[in-house]
């Protein structure tokens, strides 16, 4: 693919971005960037085009903890590990990701994206990818099994066939045989404490979600619900991380009534943020 056709197609709204096809580029390249960490970096083609890839369906630790929001997606991590009480553990093991997907991406590599928009942060341009290593193993299965992520976010369905269910099913399976083995941060858990620390993390969200805490829109104020970032997403009333990521999931929504096709969406959700977001004209580019 050209550059001129990738660029143009990296500027086609998120909403016709979600109905694409998946593309595949092969022998792409690992491009050294200080802020990559282990589920977002740069890629360069066989055509010298270079772009940023977010991986479908896992979740690595916070690497780069910059501002208050970093800090809490640290908290949060942590406590899903069972090492909330020591944050720079936890921290740690976000180094050993982005080091470990150096290693493996040290040879030619193959990444299938739609250039659904990634963006977790609104300054930053991403799109969601599959990467295959040179010997066709799924990157995001490789960083799951080595306890260097958590099957988490945004996902949709593979290649090779799988649909978005079972290829999460699949993540999943590999998290918990590795947390039973006690490789990567699961040699860290503290297991007893753990059950106590999601509870707690599950608490601090539901307190958010009621109080619709600091940086929460207000009246007046609407994004568009098909182009926001996961971060501007969550400053809806009731929407956390896993509620962001199903509603860009599930993009393309050109009405109220299609908010429902994103999971844990209802009624009630809906009625909440309404007065905060608009839909925007389909034919319109960004």
């Amino acid at each position: 693919m050209s550059r001129l056709l990738i660029l143009a197609t990296l500027c086609l709204p998120t909403f016709v971005h979600a109905q694409n096809p998946l593309q595949e580029f092969r022998n792409c390249r690992l491009v050294d960037a200080e802020w990559a960490d282990g589920d977002s970096f740069q890629v360069k083609t066989e055509a010298d085009d270079i772009f940023t890839v977010r991986l479908y369906g896992i979740d690595c630790i916070e690497l780069h903890v910059n501002d208050e929001s970093d800090v809490s997606r640290l908290r949060a991590q942590s406590r899903y590990f069972g090492v909330e009480k020591s944050l720079p553990v936890a921290k740690s093991y976000g180094l050993k990701a982005r080091e470990e997907v150096q290693r493996v991406l040290s040879k030619p590599f193959t990444v299938h994206t739609s250039f659904a928009d990634g963006r977790g942060d609104p300054n930053f341009k991403r799109v969601y990818a599959f990467v295959f290593l040179n010997d066709g193993t799924d990157l995001a299965e490789h960083l799951v099994s080595r306890g260097l992520a958590r099957a988490f976010g945004v996902s949709r369905g593979t290649p090779s066939g799988l649909s978005r269910e079972d290829y999460l099913a699949l993540l999943e399976d590999l998290e918990l045989r590795a947390a039973k083995k006690g490789t990567g941060i699961w040699a860290e858990t503290d297991w007893d404490s753990l059950p106590a620390e999601r509870s707690s993390q599950r608490k601090d969200e539901a307190e958010f979600q009621e109080l619709s805490g600091k940086g929460k829109l207000v009246e007046g104020q609407t994004i568009n619900i098909n182009e926001a970032s996961r971060d501007e997403l969550m400053r809806l009333p009731g929407i956390r991380e896993s509620r962001a990521n199903a509603l860009i999931e599930s993009r393309n929504y050109f009405k109220p009534e299609d908010l429902h096709k994103a999971d844990g969406i209802g009624e009630g959700t809906i009625e909440k943020i309404l007065p905060f977001i608009r839909f925007g004209d389909p034919t319109e580019a960004e």
